[in-house]
C-alpha cells in the first residue's frame, strides 16, 4: 500500500471519494461499504452506463455482465459513440457539485480537479482469477475476456479524455495494492486511510 504524490486534499472543497481500479479488485463492492460508513450518497459510472445500455436495448443483468458477450457488444458500441461515456461523466461530475458522495468511476479521477482519489491495485493474473470465479468461468476464458474488454475500455478514455487508465496514477491520493488482502482487510486499511487522511479524526 502506498499513498501516491496525488494531489493534495482541499478541505474547502465539498467531500467527495473517488474509488478506481480494474474488474476484479472489488471496487464496487468496497464503494457501496465505505459509503454506508461515511453515509456518502454512492454513484456507479458503470451502473449508470448499465442503465442507458438498458435503455439502448440491451439485456442488462447484475454482476458480471460487462464480461458477458451482451456487456462487451455494448461496449463495442461505445468505442464507436462516445455519448454513452460522456452523458455518464456529466451527470458524475454534478453529483460531485453536491458533495457528501462517492463515486465508483474510472473517468473521475482525472476529470475532477477535487475529491479524495483512491485506485485498487491487483496483479492481472489475481484479477482473472477473481472475475473466473465470481462469473464461473474458467482461467482461460476469464483472460481471454478482460484482455478484450479492458484494450478496449483503456482505447475510449484515450480517445475521449487522453489519460491512460492503469497506467497513469498521477491524480490519485492513494494506491493499494490488493493482491494479499481479503476483502474485509481493504476495507479495513481504506476507514483507517480516510479517518485520518480525509475526516481528521484518526483512530486509536
Amino acid at each position: 500500500m502506498s499513498v501516491s504524490g496525488g494531489p493534495q486534499l482541499d478541505v474547502r472543497k465539498p467531500l467527495v471519494l473517488c474509488i478506481s481500479g480494474m474488474a476484479g479488485t472489488g471496487k464496487s463492492t468496497l464503494s457501496k461499504k465505505v459509503a454506508a460508513r461515511y453515509n456518502l450518497k454512492c454513484y456507479s459510472g458503470g451502473d449508470a452506463l448499465k442503465e442507458l445500455a438498458r435503455e439502448a436495448g440491451c439485456a442488462v443483468t447484475g454482476e458480471g455482465w460487462w464480461e458477458s458477450p451482451e456487456g462487451l457488444s455494448f461496449l463495442e458500441r461505445r468505442v464507436h459513440d462516445s455519448q454513452f461515456d460522456r452523458t455518464v461523466d456529466d451527470k458524475l461530475l454534478g453529483y460531485a457539485k453536491l458533495g457528501d458522495v462517492l463515486l465508483d468511476s474510472w473517468t473521475m479521477p482525472w476529470l475532477l480537479e477535487y475529491g479524495f482519489k483512491i485506485w485498487l491495485m491487483a496483479s492481472f493474473d489475481k484479477r482473472v482469477a477473481r472475475v473466473a470465479e465470481r462469473d464461473k468461468m474458467t482461467f482461460k476464458e476469464a483472460f481471454s475476456v478482460l484482455k478484450k474488454k479492458e484494450a478496449q475500455t483503456k482505447a475510449i478514455y484515450r480517445e475521449l479524455y487522453g489519460f491512460c487508465l492503469d497506467e497513469d496514477f498521477a491524480p490519485f491520493n492513494f494506491i493499494l495494492d490488493t493482491d494479499n488482502l481479503t476483502a474485509d482487510e481493504v476495507f479495513e486499511v481504506l476507514c483507517r486511510v480516510i479517518d485520518n487522511t480525509v475526516c481528521g479524526c484518526p483512530q486509536v
